[in-house]
């Protein structure tokens, strides 16, 4: 019989298989992820808990191992794995499951640095996604405040480069259930628990990598 242990270890190096119970299995064994991912009361709207089976597991935050040349404090998005590193030391990071742009060309790449962040931020559709789904996006041309219905969820950090806001963010999700996918206009969306700590654990300039998916043009 497989023991808990070793189960544990196939699970830090992302071979768990299985096409039943794996997302049960660990939420039982580990009430750390419930914890991880549980409502947050202290906030200015309270966050609610992310139902984590409906989460594939390997988009849970956790650390890991990652040999990286980029120093202590940078993100790092990788696209195609749908995952976003924080660089907390040499060989080791902290990795994030992210939703990403739902068609390549929208998505940002290269590199960039936070030049503003903000608790339960504001947002107005920019003018090509207005022309792209006026049905959609028209009616919020005026804005939206921050809030529980914001697409932006609990934090936001605005990418910019060269001194300039370039419109793209990493920023939280009402919909969580989309980490994981190619489902955004091009930003990076986080569970909002994981927004949150990651906006805790960088400052306003920290530098932001994000990398060019395998068929987009480098």
């Amino acid at each position: 019989m497989t023991t808990r242990r070793a189960l544990l270890m196939m699970m830090g190096s992302g071979m768990l298989a299985g096409c039943t119970s794996p997302m049960a299995a660990i939420s039982a064994w580990d009430p750390g992820y419930r914890r991880m991912y549980a409502a947050l009361d202290d906030e200015p709207f309270s966050v609610p808990a992310v139902d984590l089976d409906r989460v594939d597991p390997k988009f849970w935050r956790r650390e890991v191992s990652f040999p990286s040349s980029h120093p202590r404090g940078t993100v790092i998005v990788d696209p195609d794995a749908r995952y976003a590193y924080l660089v907390t030391e040499r060989g080791r990071a902290i990795r994030y499951g992210v939703g990403v742009g739902r068609e390549e060309a929208f998505n940002f790449r290269g590199s960039a640095v936070i030049g503003h962040k903000a608790k339960w931020p504001g947002w107005t559709p920019t003018a090509n996604m207005i022309r792209r789904q006026p049905e959609r996006y028209a009616r919020f041309a005026g804005g939206l405040p921050g809030g529980l219905e914001n697409p932006l969820g609990a934090r936001a950090l605005y990418l910019y480069r060269n001194g300039q806001d370039t419109y793209y963010r990493l920023h939280g999700t009402v919909e969580p259930w989309t980490i994981g996918t190619m489902v955004s206009s091009g930003c990076v969306r986080f569970m909002n628990q994981d927004i949150i700590d990651l906006y805790n654990r960088v400052p306003n300039g920290a530098r932001v990598v994000v990398m060019p998916a395998s068929d987009s043009e480098a």
